[in-house]
């Protein structure tokens, strides 16, 4: 569990620039390309974005950056592989776009979904464990936050910026 937004995002970032390479190895390149996408996101997320604050430049760079995606997508098309890598990486987009880590917790475990179903279809078993393992992570945390502030688990919008619940993404957070 992570102790802070910023540092969901570092790890998410490592995560993904380790998944992309493992993208690369077993030949699934758009995962590679939404892998490359998501460590820029990740690192401008955790420096630019924060409880109240976001630079005036981040939503059009994101915007840019998800219609590069798309893009990508399609260029590198090999059918629901890449569809799922598309979907979840628009997803972890506006995940990081999210200043309550909750709401951010609550994306990423779609997009998560999304490259579960990626990594089952390019036979990443390594990949998929990775997500199950993140997902269970996320959805602990969810639970726990909602605890805290009585609310359901999927439902809690509690801000959370020193809290201690959390969970890193990967390759999303992919």
């Amino acid at each position: 569990m992570m102790p802070r937004r910023s540092l969901i995002l570092c790890v998410s970032a490592a995560c993904a620039a380790t998944f992309g390479l493992h993208y690369w190895h077993i030949g699934a390149v758009t995962g590679m390309a939404m892998c490359s996408i998501s460590v820029v996101q990740s690192l401008v997320s955790a420096r630019f974005i924060g409880p109240g604050s976001r630079r005036a430049w981040v939503v059009p760079v994101f915007g840019a950056s998800s219609l590069v995606a798309a893009s990508l997508t399609l260029a590198t098309w090999s059918g629901w592989a890449s569809a799922c890598a598309g979907v979840g990486a628009l997803l972890a987009s506006a995940a990081r776009l999210q200043a309550d880590a909750q709401t951010m917790r609550r994306l990423f475990v779609a997009a998560s979904l999304c490259w579960a179903a990626h990594n089952l279809l390019v036979g990443s078993v390594f990949g998929l464990t990775c997500d199950l393992l993140t997902i269970s992570g996320l959805v602990v945390a969810l639970r726990r936050r909602a605890g805290r502030t009585g609310a359901g688990p999927l439902r809690a919008k509690a801000a959370d910026t020193g809290g201690r619940e959390v969970a890193a993404s990967c390759p999303v957070a992919a």
